[in-house]
Formats: structure tokens, sequence, C-alpha cells
């Protein structure tokens, strides 16, 4: 028997023996136990090396998938820092191509955030060092190559970032990273034939986003995990390219919230549904002190080419088993204080108009009804798009990013007979795809500004994301923002209507390295809509 076989032996009999009787027959089932990502921290000097490689998994039966991950096969450590410790990380790239580590979440300099600009070349070594100063977060780490992003996380590239605080630690929660504190992070993939990830970025996908057709959480189909019995920390990330999740408990227990992208809310919100969207993190307790094993499972959504099997009903992506161990018993009733909303008049206001070209809404629309039938239209008609009925009278006064000159009758590639369709820059904000080399407006550091993300007239889902800043959501999708919702975010939903936000950077970004806002279904990300801006001092 090879030794690592031995061990993983070893580990299942260890922890069937703390299981109850009339349960350990669930767990000799054919069911992988939930990989946990190992815990990377800082050196005595503060440093610490990332490394993005390629891999295998045996995902299927005699097959071994191609992968890439970050010190190992797939996916990544999960990096813990503390809040006010210089950090310095070598980043080494092994892989085939140019990539980039985006410290997503982290409220850092524009020349460290890792966005599009901060390109490591095959076999090169880049070494960022910075000081996250900010609330104790679940944040992540993820490759922000524009055009490749999609790619890339789909082949297997990201890890987690815990930061911590005084704060945090004083708070009496599950703090037993693997046992009763653990990551889940949900991922959809699509397997070809020959046992490979499939990924396309094509006329389909830059307009709804790619999908895969099995779900993997941690990098494992369906695992299970044994906790001890009292509450237990799920820290959940979605990270899909395109998928938007619901998640919830099997048997309805209740899910209490009790953190959101940016840190700790002020007290628990009771959930028996969470939907999450791309890039999104919430840190989650459940009690499983009852000792009953449940799943969690995601709900079905409604978005387009998300309707098909097996997600057209709840399918299960997390098996909970409890043990005899006891737990944490107690769910503190208060977390942290969050300050309060400071004055909104007088500050500068931006509008970010989100579209999609008409040709581009047509095509794909077309491609996915070919593709996979009525049923990937989760009910819209094909006249979704139309941008009629927008209401303007808002926009007066605010700073558009220089919207003079759009010319929306003259989309390219409109003429009959022009082919192929380049999609390539056909998702923009304020009329523009994204343009590396032009920044679209200059936000200074320090101050409060108020964000208007307008989705009118394109019925798409777009989590819209933006670097530098952890914000307060305002007004999301026309409506107040959900309780669970109300903290630090950095990530919030646009879909036929308005988001507001209230953003300040503390941080400088100069043109070289700009920070970047844009939508996180990375399909309409790596096809223009994006765009870079500056901050000053």
């Amino acid at each position: 028997m090879l030794r690592r076989d031995f061990i993983k032996l070893t580990a299942a009999l260890g922890m069937a023996s703390v299981l109850p009787l009339w349960s350990r027959a669930v767990w000799a089932a054919d069911q992988p136990a939930l990989p946990i990502p190992p815990l990377l921290m800082p050196d005595a000097q503060g440093k610490l090396a990332l490394t993005l490689q390629t891999g295998e998994m045996n995902w299927l039966p005699n097959v071994a998938t191609k992968t890439w991950g970050i010190n190992g096969p797939l996916l990544g450590p999960a990096v813990r820092l503390q809040r006010g410790k210089p950090l310095s990380v070598a980043i080494s790239n092994k892989l085939p191509e140019a990539s980039t580590v985006h410290w997503h979440g982290l409220e850092i300099p524009g020349d460290v955030d890792g966005g599009p600009h901060a390109l490591i070349q095959p076999g090169d070594t880049r070494t960022v060092s910075f000081t996250a100063d900010q609330p104790a977060a679940t944040c992540w780490f993820h490759p922000h190559t524009h055009g490749r992003t999609g790619h890339q996380v789909m082949m297997g590239l990201g890890g987690l970032v815990l930061l911590e605080d005084d704060e945090s630690g004083q708070l009496p929660l599950p703090k037993t990273w693997g046992k009763d504190d653990i990551p889940v992070i949900l991922q959809d993939k699509r397997l070809g034939k020959d046992g490979q990830i499939e990924y396309q970025l094509d006329v389909m996908s830059a307009a709804v986003g790619w999908f895969g057709d099995r779900m993997f959480t941690n990098g494992a189909a369906y695992p299970q995990h044994v906790a001890p019995r009292g509450w237990l920390r799920l820290r959940f990330l979605n990270g899909c390219n395109a998928r938007s999740l619901n998640l919830a408990a099997s048997d309805n227990r209740p899910l209490y919230v009790i953190a959101s992208d940016g840190g700790f809310l002020s007290e628990p919100v009771k959930l028996t549904e969470l939907p999450i969207l791309m890039g999104e993190r919430f840190e989650v307790l459940v009690d499983v002190s009852d000792g009953k094993p449940f799943d969690i499972v995601t709900l079905p959504v409604v978005q387009m080419g998300m309707t098909l099997a097996p997600f057209d009903q709840p399918l299960p992506v997390l098996r909970i088993q409890p043990s005899l161990e006891p737990g944490v018993k107690a769910m503190p009733d208060s977390l942290v204080k969050l300050p309060a909303l400071p004055p909104l008049g007088g500050l500068q206001e931006r509008w970010l108009q989100l579209m999609m070209e008409p040709k581009l809404d047509m095509l794909g629309m077309q491609a996915l009804m070919d593709r996979h039938g009525h049923q990937a239209m989760a009910g819209m008609s094909m006249d979704h798009g139309n941008m009629a009925g927008m209401d303007h009278s808002k926009m007066q006064g605010m700073d558009h990013g220089n919207m003079q000159g759009m010319d929306h009758g003259k989309m390219p590639g409109m003429e009959q007979g022009e082919k192929p369709f380049d999609f390539s820059h056909s998702n923009k904000i304020n009329g523009k795809a994204f343009d590396m080399a032009k920044p679209m407006f200059e936000a200074k550091r320090g101050h409060y500004e108020k964000w208007t993300i307008s989705g009118e007239g394109d019925m798409m889902l777009h989590p819209f994301h933006i670097h530098g800043t952890q914000f307060r959501i305002l007004s999301e999708n026309g409506k107040a923002p959900a309780a669970h919702r109300a903290g630090w975010k950095d990530t919030v939903l646009v879909e036929g209507k308005r988001s507001e936000v209230l953003v300040r950077f503390n941080h400088l970004a100069s043109a070289e390295f700009a920070y970047m806002a844009h939508c996180h279904l990375l399909e309409h990300e790596d096809t223009g809509m994006m765009l870079g801006f500056t901050v000053a001092g």
C-alpha cells in the first residue's frame, strides 16, 4: 500500500470512530472528505511565497484531468494575515502563460493590487509588499489577466485570505480551522469526453457567461465533513465564473450570517436561503448540535444558462455529518459595531452604465437557445435587452466618464454579411469597452464618493466589484440592501435596475497600476465590462 493511501485510510478510520454507530454506514459510502486548504502564514520576517503551477486531479475513473493551482494542483492555500502587520509575497509563475494575482477584497495600493497591469510572465517572479489595515474579513486571491481571467479561474487558480484582527480574535466563534471553521469554495465546471476541463470564450459565453454541468466544493464533488456537535462556521465563496448560487440547508435549518465580503456584521442575521453572487463571500453559523446529518444545497436560480440540469433542482454540494465530539455551544448575540453612514450631501457622484452591444445580445441568446433549448432562457424573452424606458432623469450633474460621442445607432459588426463578429469589446461601461491605457477617471484619496451603477436596459445579472475599497450599499437593484448585505461589501448586485454604493479609497493608484471596477461575471469582464481608475492624494 502506498504511504499516501495509508494516510488517507487511517484518517478516514479516525473520523469514522467518532461518529454515532447509526451513521457510520453513511460515512462508509464512497463520498470524499471535504478537502481543507492548508493554512499559509508569513514567516518571522513577514514573508511568504505563492507559486502558480500546473497539476492534475483524479475526478473521473482512470482519467487525470489537467488543472492549474497555487502551491498545489488545484486552488491554493488559505493565507492567514494579521491586520497591521507588513507582508511580502513572492509570486512565481510556472504556468505556460502570463498571469496575475489580485487580492480581492483587500484595501491595498494599486501597484500591489494585482490587476491586469501586473502581469507575471512565465518563469518570472513578482514580489509585492503591503500592510492590510482593515477589519477582519474572508477575502480571496485570483488571476486578473485581461481576456484570460475566465479561463485561468476555470482551470483552478484561486485561494482564500483570512484577515484577522484583535476584535475578531476576541469573538466567541468557532475557530478551529478544518474542524468547526471550514471553507466552502463553490465552483461549477464542465468536463469533456476526454475528462479535461472545457472552456470557450465565444459569442454565447460572452453574453451569458461560461457555465458547467457539475459542481465542486473545495475541488471535490459533493464531499462530506465531520463536524463537532455545536455551532459550525462556514466560510462560503462563490468562485464560479458566471453562476449565481442560492444556498440553503436540505432540512431548512437556519443559516445565521455573521460576515459579508469586508467583515463582520453588527449581529447575526437569520436566513433560510442565502443568495451569493460570483466573487462574494459570506460567513455563516449553523447549529449542528442535534447530531442529525444534512446537506448544504444550492437551489435553482433565475439566470440565463443556469437553469439546466442538474441545477434545475436543489443540488447537494456538501454533506455535514455531526460527530460525538462536543463543539462550540453558543452563538454571540452581537458581533462588531459598524460605523454610521456619513452625510451624503455634496459628495462626488459618478454614473456607471453597464451595457451590452445589441448584436452580442442577439447572437448570444440565439446561440444559447440553439445549444441548450428554451429552458436555458430562464423564462426570459429574446428582447430582454431593449433599452427603451430607461429613466435618465437623475443622470444630470454626474461624472459619466465622458459618455459624449456615443453612437448607439452604429454598432460595429451590424452590417449584413460581416463575419466573424468580434465580441471581444462588446460589453461596455458608459459606452466604452475596457482600455488598459486609459483610466476613465480619478478619485481623491480619503474622500467619500457615491457611485450609481445602472443595469437599466440590460436585464443580465452583473455582480459589480470595485478594487481598493470596502464600500457600503445605499440601494441595491432599486431596493434597500438586505440586512446581511448592509455591512462592508466589495460586490453589489446590478440586474436591470440601479444600485448605489458609498465608496472611499484610502490608498493611491497610478495610471500604470490603476484600480479596476468591473462586472464579476468573468466573461463580461474579459470582453470589456471593466474600467480602470486612478486615486490621487
